[in-house]
């Protein structure tokens, strides 16, 4: 699995992307402070939800430049590196074939399906040129990144092919939308064309789920399969991109590009290294302090990033030496710290359980289901869940380090004072977050906004960690991770829609039911395809992807849509653990320079653990229930 972040010379796509970053960030903190003051901004909620898709877009640009989109890398696994090679032509060609299909309809949507509706002194259709402008630029990327001009001759030919597969939406915007108002032959091709897709359709997508073990970009995968159920089904050119287009002005979404650049702040400055030191002094002195102080760390700075990855990325050196200076084994070292970067997923502000809650809710309304929790209930029903898998963390790594003959730390309450003071302000913001959110005093967004202009006031004004030049560094650092998880997003609805819209959801769990009538079964069924699922994608795109066909299954074998969306969180987590592709063993090879085989070796226990704690939460819901309930939330 590919996701990888490199800081590129600024361009004018890093500019856009950055300037619409800022006016995301400062935009609904502004509003908040005018809105206590009754000067609420005008049009403040339409800004940000542009400013989001301008973003959301030339972020996807950026990554797409730096060759960095998410995708499943199974191929890795292929030795002859010729076939690799051409593997990766191919699927580079597909990727520029669909993104150039969604160019055309982008322009047919832009065209028919938005108003002009003014925000501010502009107009939707304005601001939404960046959508077309956007996946042509993708293509363009996907391109000029062959390394010979024999392939990218080859691959403008793709996008000429592209052309002639979009010519419903090209005839669209040439002859209006009226079908009979194109004149022949050009009706007939366009029949033609939507009768080869109601042909092609299963073998189209078949090949496309082979394309992305291939390596294709998730993205492109989702899109291409959303474009060729609904064009099979005879829908208009451009409602994936309408869709696309609802993904992206979301307000409640806004918030994971903003929790992802906070993470960023605080990855890249010393934060990490002062609550080292501070939990240290607090707990180093107990039996296993280290491990404690290691576990609450790694869940801290998870719980921001949304990405364990990271956090092994940014911590893992500076805890590998610390857990070395206490006579802890390299081995166990390295199992406890590849394995304890995605406990923070559990707590929030958790990017994956926000993903969780608003495609559970979006899949529920299109089926007429009534949804009776919000936001605020998914947070509080992963506390407990969370809380049993630190515990289980830091007690199998009690367990397994049992012969260590451990060093305690000497505390000193002025020690403990001083570096309390040192890292207060870190330790402050998830208080001031969950605090503000919990009781009202922000929504989700002004939460997500108040996090990054806080983090960036502490750690470039009061801590000094980043210089003042250095700020736009740390944002371009970020803009790879928030592309390819917004571009997956924004796919991930389109193909939500297609789902329901041709009765995938309803079909599938007629046939479940009818092979598996036990619940029990069918959970674990779900945690065996969660794992696999854990291994080969990134969890945002398992989520979007997978959970819409989930939700109304667990409907109908009455489980509560809570407890399975923490059952989703958790159960996916494990599977960046799980051999012989998750993502979290590859990084700790990478960050720990220990061979792959090494890394399974080392978590095997640790794994162990977790599938311990995925079974207590698939088979006990009142763990996920039971504080909302207790809390009188439902």
């Amino acid at each position: 699995m590919k996701l990888k972040s490199t800081l590129n010379t600024p361009v004018l796509e890093d500019v856009i992307c950055f300037v619409s970053l800022v006016f995301l960030v400062l935009l609904p903190f502004v509003d908040f402070i005018f809105t206590k003051l009754k000067l609420p901004i005008p049009d403040a909620k339409d800004f940000v939800n542009y400013f989001f898709l301008i973003s959301g877009m030339v972020a996807a640009m950026i990554t797409a430049r730096s060759g960095e989109h998410i995708s499943i890398t199974a191929v890795q696994f292929i030795k002859n590196e010729k076939v690799k090679k051409t593997l990766s032509f191919l699927v580079t060609m597909i990727s520029v074939f669909i993104v150039i299909i969604l160019c055309w309809n982008s322009v047919s949507f832009i065209k028919y399906a938005l108003m002009g509706r003014s925000v501010g002194p502009f107009n939707d259709k304005i601001l939404s040129v960046f959508m077309p402008l956007g996946f042509f630029v993708i293509a363009l990327h996907f391109i000029f990144n062959l390394k010979s001009w024999r392939e990218r001759i080859i691959g403008f030919g793709i996008i000429i092919l592209g052309c002639c597969a979009a010519f419903p939406a090209i005839a669209k915007i040439i002859w209006g939308a009226v079908p009979a108002d194109t004149p022949e032959p050009f009706f007939s091709i366009i029949n033609y064309l939507y009768d080869l897709a109601l042909v092609i359709n299963i073998p189209v997508i078949v090949f496309l789920i082979l394309a992305a073990l291939a390596g294709m970009p998730i993205f492109a995968v989702i899109g291409g399969i959303a474009l060729i159920m609904l064009q099979a089904e005879g829908r208009e050119p451009e409602v994936v991109v309408d869709w696309i287009h609802r993904a992206l002005t979301d307000t409640d979404i806004v918030a994971i590009p903003l929790f992802t650049l906070t993470g960023f702040f605080l990855s890249e400055s010393k934060a990490g290294e002062r609550l080292v030191r501070t939990f240290k002094i607090l707990f180093g002195w107990l039996p296993g302090g280290i491990i404690i102080a290691t576990v609450v760390i790694c869940a801290f700075f998870t719980s921001f990033t949304g990405a364990s990855g990271v956090t092994i990325l940014a911590l893992g050196g500076i805890l590998f030496t610390i857990l070395n200076q206490n006579k802890y084994s390299e081995k166990f070292s390295i199992g406890l710290l590849t394995s304890v970067g995605g406990v923070g997923l559990m707590f929030p502000p958790s990017l994956p359980i926000i993903l969780v809650w608003a495609t559970t809710s979006s899949i529920l309304h299109y089926l007429h289901i009534p949804m009776n929790y919000d936001i605020i209930d998914y947070f509080i029903g992963a506390v407990i869940p969370g809380i049993i898998l630190v515990l289980a963390t830091i007690a199998a790594g009690f367990i397994l380090s049992r012969n260590v003959k451990i060093t305690k730390e000497e505390y000193t309450r002025k020690e403990a004072v001083h570096s309390l003071k040192d890292s207060f302000f870190e330790i402050l913001l998830p208080v001031i977050l969950i605090v503000g959110f919990f009781s009202g005093l922000f929504n989700l967004v002004e939460a997500s906004a108040v996090s990054v202009i806080y983090v960036i006031i502490i750690e470039v004004f009061v801590k000094k960690d980043i210089a003042i030049k250095d700020i736009a560094k740390v944002v371009y650092k970020a803009i790879p991770i928030i592309g390819g998880v917004l571009a997956i997003l924004a796919m991930a609805k389109a193909l939500s829609y297609a789902f329901i819209d041709t009765g995938v959801p309803e079909t599938f769990t007629v046939w479940m039911q009818n092979v598996v009538s036990s619940k029990f079964v069918f959970l674990l069924l779900l945690n065996l395809g969660l794992l696999v699922l854990g291994c080969l994608m990134d969890i945002f795109s398992a989520i979007l992807v997978f959970l819409p066909l989930i939700v109304p299954l667990g409907h109908a074998y009455g489980i509560d849509p809570l407890h399975l969306g923490i059952i989703f969180v958790v159960n996916l987590e494990a599977g960046f653990l799980t051999p012989p592709v998750g993502m979290n063993l590859f990084l700790a090879s990478y960050r720990f320079k220990k061979p792959f085989t090494q890394i399974c070796t080392n978590v095997a226990p640790f794994l162990i653990v977790r599938l311990g704690v995925v079974l207590l939460v698939t088979y006990i819901p009142w763990l996920s229930t039971f504080l909302v309930k207790l809390l009188g939330r439902f």
